[in-house]
């Protein structure tokens, strides 16, 4: 790891409070000395370098993303996940290595580590050993999912959640180190209800086709309040770690709730991956407040997507071939760079109803798609 990094986080506890003191109010944006050259339109998209902190390309058919990503001046994160029923971990570094060698200048990878010897004595130095070998390979970051709370079980047979003490090893060795942590922990709160009361597509399609993972199905497993509580108590537990709360922190539902826990761990931020249309739900009857949350947090929230060529909205629609899948990424950031860029009304796929666009001045969008992925992975650039 570089030397500097020490000294960027040190300069990043140190500035985020004072960010959001100096950030931007809403009336001052609003205020007649904005004038339009202020802002971007859609005309700029293709011109403005723009990074999306969490897709997956893991297998040759998500390399079309990758292709399209070129194209419209996007640098990709690729995020590394175990899951005990998906592409083996030491599969997906191989090709996220393979990826990175051949296009250094377009991405860059964030590891993970196995949960199989969880219960196993030296299972800690076993994920160290892997993790660090992943550094040597260039990994920039560290991913947790969900199945830490859904699946992984002690040797009782109890749910382990990310707060369990067996984890505090790991966690104190990426917090000395200085690796970030991106964390999908918990899961959207809609999962909670039935199909028909969730309030985005997006979510009914998901849980829809894994009802493993859908909790409304499940009410032997803990609370949606539950999971956030244990999120929270291991940010509690280590104040040092630099964590990045995957999908808007579970928290996408409330940007509310997202302020508070943003104000509460200074060494925390989250990315928007595949949560932007909940975002877009609360402008429907919220739109002041959602900007506003924008202008103030502009320093904590990075651009991400989650894309993948296995995504809901791709298999859903049927899209297979490579020409399909570029067409798709496309859409989908050209979608959202309308929604933060101007306030035109939109009508999206995932959300019920007409909403308007944000129109977020240009500072604070360099920074939701730019800078903000630079300063809380300062290894993205590959440099």
């Amino acid at each position: 790891m570089k030397s500097i990094i020490k000294v960027f986080y040190l300069g990043l506890l140190i500035s985020v409070p004072l960010f959001q003191s100096c950030s931007p109010t809403s009336e001052a944006v609003q205020g007649n000395e904005k004038t339009e050259s202020e802002f971007y339109s859609l005309n700029d998209f293709q011109s403005v370098k723009k990074i999306d902190a969490h897709v997956h390309i893991s297998m040759d058919s998500d390399t079309a993303i990758l292709s399209q990503a070129a194209e419209d001046n996007f640098r990709l994160l690729t995020v590394n996940y175990y899951a005990a029923s998906g592409i083996p971990i030491e599969e997906q570094q191989a090709f996220a290595v393979q990826q990175v060698n051949a296009f250094p200048e377009r991405i860059a990878w964030a590891t993970t580590f196995s949960l199989e010897n969880f219960n196993e004595d030296g299972w800690h130095d076993e994920v160290i050993s892997y993790l660090q070998d992943s550094f040597a390979k260039g990994a920039i970051a560290v991913k947790v999912w969900k199945n830490i709370g859904f699946f992984l079980k002690d040797k009782n047979g109890e749910l382990v959640m990310i707060d369990n003490p067996r984890f505090d090893p790991i966690l104190d060795f990426l917090a000395d180190n200085n690796i970030p942590l991106i964390g999908h922990l918990g899961e959207h709160r809609n999962s909670w209800l039935p199909l028909e009361e969730m309030t985005v597509k997006g979510n009914r399609d998901y849980a829809a086709a894994h009802p493993d993972e859908h909790m409304y199905l499940h009410p032997e497993r803990p609370s949606y309040e539950d999971y956030i509580a244990v999120r929270d108590h291991m940010l509690e537990k280590h104040p040092d770690l630099h964590f990045i709360g995957a999908h808007l922190g579970s928290l996408e539902w409330s940007v509310d709730e997202l302020a508070k826990r943003l104000d509460k761990f200074p060494n925390m931020a989250v990315d928007m991956a595949e949560r932007i249309s909940h975002v877009q739900y609360q402008t429907l009857t919220e739109w002041q407040k959602v900007r506003d949350f924008f202008i103030k947090y502009q320093d904590r929230l990075i651009y991400a997507t989650d894309l993948r060529s296995t995504a809901m909205d791709i298999v859903n629609n049927g899209i297979t071939d490579p020409e399909g899948i570029k067409k798709h990424a496309h859409t989908v950031w050209l979608r959202h760079w309308k929604f933060f860029t101007t306030d035109e009304k939109m009508r999206v796929p995932k959300v019920d109803g007409e909403f308007k666009g944000l129109k977020l001045p240009r500072e604070v969008v360099d920074k939701i798609y730019y800078h903000n992925a630079v300063k809380w992975f300062p290894e993205i650039l590959n440099e």
